[in-house]
């Protein structure tokens, strides 16, 4: 692993000394007074951001992350700080950070995602400017920042300010092509992220545009960052070999086709998969193709049928005023066999959608 970013070795216990919070330069005593601040008097994201401040300025090795509660309960889990740190460091080589190289962080910092962009900036001596997080984030448009993270609802909203920034990752959930297409002639390079709480954020990323000749990368193919591998086991599903992170492999139940040891294609759950007739449907298959046809919030479940075994459903959030030729564009099985309609979906604390428990109130109608 590269050491280029820091004059000593990183170590969770060090405040590399470039590092800037909202301008302002700070060592590990007075990081934890900013921190203590934050809780006390802080709108409620300064106090998210304050209560992790504290947590990885404390004495213990370890922080407590919340999982997403996306596909499952939401549950707390351990995460080694050294673990964060060589998770940073491998942000940083993959998009060549530099010490003093402006960052904007503008993700709620109570989850991965967020908590990782305060790490990269204190181990690899960055610049972060902290703003709300808000589905368009309210920036200084004189700045240029070096690198950022979006989640797709604010990549969408923001694509025109991307003029902004150098590199942009976007997570959290699937982005869609017609967001593909607003940023395909935008200036910054933008990547897709696959990751979860259980891999201290990304582990492989997906170029989305400006892509050159002789580029490496394809439209969907994820390739991992250094030192990480891949696998499926007997279920297609990825196994992640990442020694900095964790002593096993990380079995995930993402349903995967493997193109080398360091690149894959992301299909869709192991848990959402559909058997159809004796057909496997990937909902987040169908779901891409229908994107952009749908004004309205929508996904692809299942519903049990004495036929089929299982019958494949959309379900919208909002009124129902849909006319069944938007499914012309896809295959004979993929084709919903009913919609249901319902006022608002289930949703984690942070927005995603819980499929299983939105699907139960179908069950209730």
């Amino acid at each position: 692993m590269k050491l280029k970013h820091s004059t000593m070795i990183p170590n969770y216990t060090n405040v590399h000394i470039k590092f800037k919070l909202d301008n302002v330069s700070y060592k590990h005593e007075d990081l934890m007074e900013v921190a203590y601040s934050y809780v006390k008097e802080g709108d409620a994201y300064q106090q998210e951001l304050g209560n992790f401040l504290l947590d990885w300025l404390d004495d213990n090795d370890y922080v407590t992350a919340q999982t997403s509660g996306s596909t499952g309960k939401p549950k707390k889990i351990t995460i080694k700080k050294e673990a964060m740190v060589q998770s940073a460091i491998a942000t940083g080589d993959f998009f060549n950070l530099s010490p003093g190289d402006k960052v904007l962080h503008c993700l709620p910092s109570n989850f991965i995602a967020g908590k990782m962009m305060i790490v990269r900036a204190i181990v690899l001596g960055l610049e972060l400017d902290m703003v709300e997080p808000s589905a368009l984030p309210l920036i200084d448009y004189e700045k240029d920042y070096a690198f950022c993270a979006f989640t797709p609802m604010q990549l969408k909203n923001f694509a025109k300010y991307l003029k902004n920034i150098k590199v942009a990752i976007v997570g959290g959930g699937q982005v869609s092509d017609a967001i593909i297409e607003m940023i395909k002639d935008k200036k910054p390079v933008v990547y897709e992220t696959y990751g979860m709480t259980e891999t201290v954020t990304h582990i492989a990323v997906k170029k989305l545009n400006n892509f050159n000749a002789g580029d490496t990368y394809t439209r969907s193919h994820f390739k991992t960052l250094p030192n990480i591998t891949v696998s499926a086991d007997d279920r297609s599903c990825l196994v992640i070999d990442a020694p900095y992170l964790s002593s096993e492999k990380i079995v995930t139940n993402d349903i995967v086709t493997i193109h080398s040891e360091t690149s894959f294609e992301w299909l869709g759950r192991f848990d959402n998969v559909i058997n159809s007739g004796g057909i496997k449907l990937y909902p987040e298959q169908i779901e891409k193709n229908l994107k952009g046809i749908l004004n309205q919030r929508f996904f692809i479940a299942s519903l049990p049928d004495d036929a089929l075994g299982e019958k494949v459903i959309l379900v919208i959030e909002g009124e129902n005023n849909l006319d069944t030729s938007i499914f012309e564009g896809l295959a004979k099985y993929e084709k919903p066999k009913a919609i249901f309609a319902l006022p608002k979906f289930i949703e984690t604390k942070s927005g995603k959608i819980q499929r299983k428990k939105t699907v139960e109130l179908i069950k209730g109608i």
